[in-house]
Formats: C-alpha cells, structure tokens, sequence
C-alpha cells in the first residue's frame, strides 16, 4: 500500500485493529520505505528485514491485538540491546572484530516486544551518546531531512531522521541530557522526556544522577502519546508493572493517548497557567545568546498559547547557579568512566570528545562525585521549586538553528563540549531536575538553497512531576492551532 507513511500512527494503529492493515503489510511498507530512503538521511545503522517479517507473522500468530503497539514498526536506538542484533554503540571500538551482539535483549526492547511492537533495526547514534549531533566516525551520520547538509541531532539523531523523512511513524529515544529533544526540535518533531521513574525501563532512577531516561520522537502529540502509553506495560487491572524501586506513579490506561487527543487532562481541564523562561543553568560557564529565529519561535509560542485562553506569564528572573556546569561536567564525565573499554587498542579508535570524557572521569575522585551530585541535588530542588508556580513552563527548545554538518570540533573537545552547551544551553538541567519536557515546531525559517521548505524551530515545555497528561494536553492545543504535521521535509 502507498501512503501509509502519510498517515498517523494512530490512525495506522486503528487500521491494524480493525484488520483493514496487517502487520506484514504495515512491516513491508516501511522496510521499502527505508531501502528507498535510508541512504539520503542516514538514520539506520542496522537494518534487519528477516527478523522484522519473522516478528510480524508471530504478532499477527499470537500477540493481543490489544496492545498498545500491536504490529506497529518502530527501531531501537543503537545504544541498546536486542538479541541477535549487533549493538555498535555508534563506536568503531565496537565494530569489525570488536562486534557485539548480545544474546539477551535489553529491558527496553522488552517491554517494547511485549506491547506488540516490531523491530525494524537499530536507529544511528553518536558515539555513546554524548554529543548533541549523530556524526559517528563509525557512520553512517544521520542527516536532517529539511536540509541534508545540517545535523539531525542527537543522541537520538537516527531515530528522529527516521521519522522526520516518513521511514517509521514513531521511534523511542533516549535523552540523558536533551537528547530526545535536541533532535526533535532540529526535525520538526515532537519528542517527550518522561518525568523520571515513570517509565519501568528506562525511566532514569538507575542511570548515574537519575539523567537517563527513555521516551517518544513522533510527528504528532498523539502518536507521542501512542507510543509512550506502549512503553508502560500494564498488569491485568490496568496498574503499571513497574520493578520494586522507587517510581513515579502512572496515569490510568490509554490517559496519556486521550489527553492527546482531547487537548485536556483527564480531570476535564484545558487552560493553564504558563510561565515563559530564557533561563539557563549554563549561562554562568559559557557565552549563551538566544539566536533570532530560536526567540521568533519562543515568542510565537508564547502568542499562541495567549490566544488559546492560557494563562501566559513572564516566570520571571531566575539567577543561575554557579555550581551547576562544573557539577554537571563532573558528573557526565563519572558516567563516561564506567564505560566497559581498557584496552588501549579499543580506546585509540574512540573519537577525540568520547576519550577525552572517559580519560577526564577517570581522574574524578569519589569526592568530587559526591560534592557533583550534592550540588546537583540542590540544583533540582531550586529549579523543581520554580517550576511548580506553573502548570508548565515555556522554554526554548534549541538557541540555535540546526546546526551545519561539521560544525562541532572534531579535535579539540573542550571546544566541542562549549558548542554544545551553546546549541543546546536549556535542555540538561530538566534531566537533571528529573522533570518531565516536550518539545514541539513553532515555525519554520525562511527557505533558502539547502533547506528549500525552510529548518524547523521548536520550544520546550517543561511539566510538574508526573505533568505528562498537562504537557501532551496544552502541546496537542498547540499541534490543532498551527498544523505542523501538515508539513513534509524535501526528503519524504
């Protein structure tokens, strides 16, 4: 069938259940779609086309047609496990006689298999995760489709390429310090980082600082919010099957794809009192301007949601705090640490920013750590504290447009690290408040040569713990009001 990849998840979802579509035929559409298209923005490091027909024919066999994600394409995120798929960690230290391929599939991939979903491959990454842009020396670089001379981000940079160019209808990403939301603001997506501990696996209470957590790149809000309600596996009486540690609780089943669609909560409500920030954590370290067209888009936002009925408010002058970037550099660094490579031959073939970060967290000591996260920990309690004036808070997305292929220093990684924090200046301080964001497009710049349909701006919307129903509510208001999936890329 053709134009299936026009048409939403849901709607594809609601054709599945109806058998008006099959799994095959939904499996089949897309894995043309990414022989056709892959090649143009990069997006796939593994395609796996036996296996996903094999997981289609058993979904239609045995799964319950019920499921959140029944027969539903998506990919998983090269910095995860699925058994029998080589996990390459977007590293040349991980491949050619370095290959892994794990027998096991991570928690991810798991409860993802038993929401009725079918793996097609694995999304491109940036080595290991940590730079803001998805240009591995390991390749392939996942391109922008608005402009394939532009960065689609990262670390999820494959995953929103994906979707940005029509090749999945959703994908899950992973976001440790903006990094689902990075490369769904540069892609005209949507991309939600759940608040953290929501999510059984993947929800961030293990990660190093609680940093890490899973979530939806979508085109729309309700196919975001689709695919969140199939990445919380519910028991037998709709209660969310979460392991014995410490959680955020759960709205009821199907809550999170109604307010989607409804533009409200569950408790009926549609208008909100929103603050609107330039705020920083990173502007005591680094030189932050909010460029033109990033200030067009927060601007237009804050418009909108006025026009809406919303209570739209400056959140007023929030002072930075001076131990946050030094902290946070401590803290990314620690995580970098631990990562599983002493052999100096495997080591020499890491980039220059991802060796320089293991090399520095070694040096850390376990006090530094310790003086890190209890800054930090003061740091979430300021911002929570903020926060909560609101029922959400208006944010920049990105400072900048998406950025030019090759724009990052590739030698020098103290400068490499300084443009990130320039592009992306508002995003790690919601990871490290544990709060949950979506980002949503605005508007799109002027066209001009590389970028004929224009690049896409976003901004930010920052939640109350557990404000995901409030979030999904005023950025479906948002999507209905300025039509955005309405939109295609050049390459679509």
């Amino acid at each position: 069938m053709t134009g299936l990849h026009d048409m939403t998840a849901v709607d594809q979802r609601d054709l599945l259940r109806t058998g008006d579509l099959t799994p095959a035929g939904l499996v089949e559409h897309y894995l043309g779609r990414v022989t056709a298209g892959n090649d143009a923005v990069g997006a796939f490091r593994t395609v796996t086309p036996e296996a996903a027909r094999a997981r289609a024919a058993e979904v239609t066999a045995g799964s319950d047609r019920s499921a959140a994600l029944w027969g539903m394409p998506l990919a998983d995120k090269d910095l995860g496990d699925r058994a029998g798929v080589p996990t390459g960690f977007g590293s040349r230290a991980w491949s050619g006689r370095h290959r892994y391929v794990p027998e096991v599939s991570g928690d991810v991939a798991l409860v993802l298999d038993a929401a009725g979903a079918v793996s097609l491959g694995k999304t491109t990454a940036p080595e290991l995760g940590f730079p803001a842009t998805t240009e591995p020396l390991a390749g392939p670089v996942a391109r922008n489709p608005w402009d394939t001379g532009r960065s689609a981000g990262g670390s999820s940079g494959g995953a929103a390429a994906a979707v940005a160019a029509g090749l999945l209808p959703f994908a899950p990403g992973s976001d440790g310090g903006g990094s689902i939301r990075i490369p769904a603001a540069a892609c005209g997506l949507v991309g939600l980082k759940p608040t953290r501990g929501l999510l059984p696996a993947g929800g961030g209470v293990e990660s190093l600082g609680g940093l890490v957590v899973h979530g939806p790149i979508a085109r729309t809000v309700a196919d975001t919010a689709l695919l969140l309600e199939g990445m919380l596996p519910r028991r037998a009486d709709g209660s969310v099957e979460h392991p014995r540690t410490l959680r955020t609780a759960a709205g009821p089943a199907g809550s999170y794809l109604d307010a989607a669609r409804r533009g409200a909560t569950p408790d009926g409500r549609a208008s909100f009192r929103i603050g609107v920030s330039t705020f920083s954590a990173w502007a005591d370290a680094y030189e932050i301007a909010l460029g033109p067209d990033a200030r067009a888009a927060l601007d237009a936002a804050a418009v909108a949601l006025g026009a809406l009925g919303h209570d739209v408010e400056d959140a007023g002058t929030w002072e930075p705090d001076p131990t946050y970037a030094p902290a946070f550099r401590t803290l990314w660094m620690g995580g970098a640490s631990a990562v599983p490579l002493d052999d100096p031959e495997r080591l020499a073939l890491l980039e220059p920013l991802t060796r320089w970060l293991i090399e520095r967290g070694r040096t850390v000591t376990a006090r530094a750590l310790a003086e890190a996260l209890a800054d930090l920990a003061r740091f979430e309690r300021t911002l929570v504290a903020r926060v909560e004036r609101f029922d959400a808070v208006l944010l920049p997305a990105m400072a900048m447009t998406p950025r030019p292929l090759g724009w990052y220093d590739a030698e020098d990684p103290e400068r490499n690290f300084a443009q990130q924090c320039a592009y992306t200046p508002y995003t790690s301080m919601i990871n490290v408040a544990g709060l949950p964001a979506v980002t949503v497009p605005v508007l799109w710049t002027d066209p001009d040569e590389g970028a004929p349909r224009g690049l896409p701006m976003g901004v930010q919307l920052v939640g109350r713990s557990g404000g995901e129903h409030v979030l999904l509510a005023i950025a479906a208001q948002l999507e209905d009001r300025l039509r955005w999936p309405d939109r295609r890329p050049p390459v679509w």
